[in-house]
C-alpha cells in the first residue's frame, strides 16, 4: 500500500506545463470558426433545397384547396427559417478576429444568443407551422390511400417531428452552446495574451 501512495505522490508532483502560443491558439480557433461557418452555410443550402423540393409538389395536380394551403404554409415556414439562418450566418461570417478582436468577440456572443433564440422560441413556431401545413396537405393526399397506410404516414411524420423536437433539438442546443462558449473563451484568452505582449 505504501508503494501505491509513493507512486501517487510522485504522480501528483509530476505536472506537465503545456503552453500553446497565441498564434497556434488563434489558428486553431479560426479553424473552428471556419468549420462553424461551413456548417451554417450547409444548413442554409439544405433549407433552400427543401424549399425548392416542397415547391416542386405544385407540379402535381392537386384538387383540394387544403393541399395548396398546406404546401404554401410549409414553404413559407421553410423560407422564413432559411432567412433567419442566413442572418445568423452573416453575424458569424462578417467579421475577422485579427481586424478587431473586441468586435469579433461581441459578434460571437450575439451569434450565441441568436442561436439560442433560434432553437428555443423560433423553433416552436417553425414546428407548429410545419405541423399545420402537413395537416392541410394530408387532407387530400391521405384520402387516396388505404387506411393502414394513412395511419402509418401520420404516425411516422409526427413521430419524426416529436423526435426532432425533443431529443435531437436538446442535443444540438447543448453541443452548440458548449462549442460557441469554448470559442468565446479561447478568443478572450487570445485577446488578453496579445494585450500582454504589447
Amino acid at each position: 500500500m505504501q508503494e501505491f501512495d509513493h507512486i501517487e505522490a510522485l504522480w501528483a508532483k509530476h505536472t506537465v506545463d503545456v503552453k500553446i502560443s497565441a498564434d497556434d491558439m488563434l489558428k486553431q480557433a479560426k479553424k473552428e470558426v471556419g468549420s462553424m461557418r461551413t456548417k451554417s452555410l450547409l444548413n442554409i443550402l439544405g433549407m433552400a433545397l427543401s424549399f425548392f423540393l416542397m415547391a416542386a409538389l405544385w407540379l402535381f395536380n392537386f384538387q383540394s384547396w387544403t393541399t395548396h394551403a398546406g404546401i404554401s404554409i410549409i414553404i413559407i415556414a421553410i423560407g422564413v427559417y432559411t432567412i433567419i439562418l442566413y442572418k445568423n450566418h452573416r453575424i458569424l461570417a462578417k467579421s475577422d478576429f485579427t481586424a478587431n478582436p473586441t468586435e469579433f468577440i461581441a459578434r460571437l456572443k450575439a451569434y450565441q444568443l441568436s442561436r439560442f433564440s433560434l432553437y428555443n422560441r423560433l423553433y416552436w413556431f417553425y414546428a407548429m407551422a410545419l405541423s399545420l401545413g402537413m395537416i392541410f396537405y394530408f387532407v387530400e393526399v391521405l384520402n387516396n390511400i388505404q387506411p393502414w397506410l394513412q395511419f402509418l404516414m401520420i404516425a411516422v411524420s409526427f413521430g419524426w417531428m416529436i423526435f426532432c423536437s425533443t431529443l435531437v433539438r436538446k442535443a444540438v442546443i447543448k453541443k452548440d452552446r458548449e462549442r460557441i462558449s469554448l470559442l468565446i473563451e479561447k478568443f478572450e484568452r487570445i485577446s488578453s495574451q496579445f494585450r500582454e505582449t504589447e
